[in-house]
C-alpha cells in the first residue's frame, strides 16, 4: 500500500522567505455563502488565493514583493462604493434583507489595481417564514 503523506510545500505552496522568479498569475477562489450561517440571516463567504498573499501591505513599494501579495475589495449589491479587507478570513456580512443579494470579490494588488473577481449571487431567507 502506498500512502504520500503531503508536504508542507504541496499544500501551502512556497516559502514566503525566498523571492519567486516568473510567478504564476494570481487566482482567486471564492465558495458559496455557508448554508448554516445563511439560514439564520448571515453570510460567511469563504475564499482563497493562489499565486498572492492577502496581507494589509500597500503602496507602489509593496508591487516588488515576492512572493506577490494584495488583498481584496467587496461590493454588495452593486453599490457605488467597496470595502477593502487584508486578513485573508472568511467575509462576514449580516443586516442584508431577505432576498436575492450579490457580492463582489476582487482581488487586487497593494495599489488597488483589481487583478481577478468572482461574483457570488444567493438568496438570504427571510427568517419569519
Amino acid at each position: 500500500m502506498n500512502t504520500h503523506t503531503p508536504s508542507a510545500r504541496d499544500i501551502i505552496g512556497h516559502s514566503p522567505l525566498i523571492a519567486i522568479e516568473n510567478e504564476a498569475p494570481p487566482k482567486l477562489i471564492v465558495d458559496p455563502p455557508l448554508p448554516e450561517p445563511l439560514a439564520q440571516g448571515r453570510v460567511f463567504i469563504q475564499y482563497r488565493t493562489e499565486n498572492l498573499r492577502v496581507l494589509p501591505v500597500f503602496g507602489k513599494g509593496a508591487l516588488e514583493v515576492s512572493p506577490r501579495i494584495g488583498h481584496i475589495h467587496i461590493t454588495v449589491d452593486d453599490a457605488p462604493w467597496h470595502f477593502v479587507d487584508s486578513s485573508g478570513e472568511t467575509v462576514i456580512l449580516v443586516g442584508l434583507e431577505p432576498g436575492v443579494h450579490k457580492v463582489l470579490i476582487e482581488l487586487a494588488d497593494p495599489m488597488h489595481k483589481v487583478i481577478t473577481s468572482e461574483t457570488v449571487e444567493f438568496t438570504l431567507p427571510d427568517p419569519k417564514k
